[in-house]
């Protein structure tokens, strides 16, 4: 047995299974053999590797969190409720809206990495078709950077945010993103690209091992970070960090994990109910409010992205969507995409319009009002892109 922070898992490679503990979660992961049961805070799961993915075939739910989930990163770009609370603001934006990013990247590592490692090694049709599904989603999400990088750049000449320093021009490319919001796109392609070399040389077990401490680096740097900061040794190594990249909610420290998440769920054979997984989520979720108010009081945090309990709350959470079923909109996957990458935009032209009009007090400086707005015009902008991408990749298809 390995006992890391608190949580316990299991990773089975044929013959005994040897124990690992990595904060109060209890987890066996069978790589052949018999697979044997988790248990997770009590709940019993199993998972899997070497039998078929699992076989669910309605993602209803997880298709339509995706709109959630991009209307939880508008509220982190608005604080909807700092004309009422600051506390309650950032309970709810900064602590709660957290679960949005770590959603995404456990969708990718579900849909496109999971296929790819399942039969990695192998030479087969389908082994084919699973490398060609992440050439194109990290051909598709460079492209993607690069279009919203262009789209961004004359706001970024007229704020005179424009950087001559190559090294600057580093860290906003590979890191920080070339606009404030962009550098989850670097991040997922980062983080892909880490993992699939580790899938290459590294056991599933050692991946997990990996992926987990990188975060807790990550969270040292983060909402840690004045408590971490205050042995000299380990504040010059985070200088030195933070000299390529302004934060660790990055992809090295912060996006593997999740990636990496989201392969184990798929490539596992689960068992849990919805009951189960709203009681771990409920649990996790009320755990990870306390830490973000008991850093936020002590003031140890730098930024607020990375929390030790968004690792659990993020496993029930796609658990409980898992285990739900749902009306699958196929729109939602693009609107959900635009709302992300225009949001902003939005933000700049409900400003613009509430000047223009004489409505600041309550268009802006009314904070609820002003998400409201926001959101109002980044989903009107985002269904008119996402119908011209649904009609474009329609011609597309009768073309070819």
């Amino acid at each position: 047995m390995i006992r890391i922070a608190g949580i316990s898992c299991i990773y089975g490679f044929g013959g005994s299974v040897p124990m690992i503990r990595i904060a109060g979660i209890s987890c066996i992961y069978e790589f052949g053999g018999s697979i044997p049961m988790i248990r997770i805070a009590g709940i019993g799961c199993i998972y899997g590797f070497g039998g078929s993915m699992r076989q669910k075939k309605n993602y209803g739910a997880i298709d339509n969190f995706r709109l959630a989930a991009a209307f939880f990163i508008v509220a982190i770009h608005t604080g909807p409720l700092q004309s009422f609370s600051e506390t309650g603001d950032f309970l709810v934006t900064y602590c709660m809206g957290r679960v949005a990013v770590p959603f995404f990247l456990m969708v990718t590592g579900f849909f496109v990495l999971a296929p790819y490692q399942k039969f990695l090694g192998r030479t087969s049709e389908r082994a084919e078709m699973a490398a060609l599904k992440v050439k194109k989603f990290l051909k598709k999400t460079a492209v993607l950077y690069g279009v919203a990088t262009l789209l961004y750049l004359p706001v970024k000449l007229y704020a005179k945010q424009w950087s001559e320093n190559l090294g600057d021009w580093f860290k906003e490319l590979f890191f920080d993103g070339t606009f404030y919001h962009l550098w989850y796109l670097p991040a997922v392609l980062l983080g892909c690209f880490l993992l699939i070399g580790m899938m290459h040389c590294l056991s599933p077990l050692t991946i997990s091992l990996i992926t987990f401490l990188l975060y807790i680096a990550g969270t040292a740097g983060d909402s840690y970070y004045k408590l971490a900061s205050q042995v000299p040794a380990i504040k010059s190594i985070y200088e030195g960090i933070f000299g390529i990249s302004s934060y660790t909610r990055n992809g090295i420290f912060f996006a593997p994990v999740f990636l990496w998440m989201g392969v184990l769920i798929a490539n596992g054979k689960l068992e849990m109910d919805t009951r189960k997984a709203a009681i771990g989520l409920g649990a996790s979720m009320a755990g990870m409010l306390g830490e973000g108010l008991l850093t936020f009081a002590l003031e140890w945090q730098k930024h607020n992205s990375m929390y030790l309990l968004l690792i659990p709350v993020m496993f029930f959470l796609f658990e409980l969507l898992l285990s739900m079923e749902g009306k699958s909109f196929g729109i939602v996957r693009d609107l959900s995409m635009c709302v992300y990458i225009i949001h902003p935009i939005s933000i700049i032209l409900v400003r613009g319009a509430a000047d223009a009009v004489k409505m600041t007090d309550l268009l802006v400086k009314q904070s609820l009002v002003h998400y409201l707005a926001v959101c109002g015009a980044s989903l009107a902008l985002s269904f008119a892109a996402a119908k011209a991408m649904e009609w474009i990749k329609t011609r597309a298809w009768e073309v070819g």
